[in-house]
């Protein structure tokens, strides 16, 4: 059973960076595209970010692409999200999950999902 641990997390000033990593256990997601959620408090869960399997292609929300990077190291079977000039409007959990092929953006498209990592952003 694969399982997806985010890290990272944590309390930034706005326009303060993080970066934030998914590793990946329990099996190989090579042929999975792979892809960061948020979800912040009252409000459902968003894409935020997508990578292709080998790492070649990317996606974006479109408030967030001037901002964040994904990438993924297949290597160490990992999954990154560089976060710059944050906003105190990007805090909250942020979630790394798995879909199956190509970057999806449906919550519900994902077969594997992490725990989530809290991200606050203070003014």
């Amino acid at each position: 059973q694969v399982q997806l641990v985010e890290s990272g997390g944590g309390l930034v000033q706005a326009g303060g960076s993080l970066r934030l990593s998914c590793a990946a256990s329990g099996g190989t997601l090579s042929t999975y595209a792979m892809a960061w959620f948020r979800q912040a408090p009252g409000k459902e869960r968003e894409f935020v970010a997508g990578v292709g399997w080998s790492g070649g292609t990317t996606a974006y929300a479109d408030s967030m692409k001037e901002r964040f990077t994904i990438s993924r190291d297949i290597s160490k079977n990992t999954v990154y999200l560089q976060m710059n000039s944050l906003k105190p409007e990007d805090t909250a959990v942020y979630y790394c999950a798995a879909s199956p092929c190509r970057i999806k953006v449906q919550v519900t498209a994902m077969d594997y999902w992490g725990k989530g990592t809290l991200v606050t952003i203070s003014s």
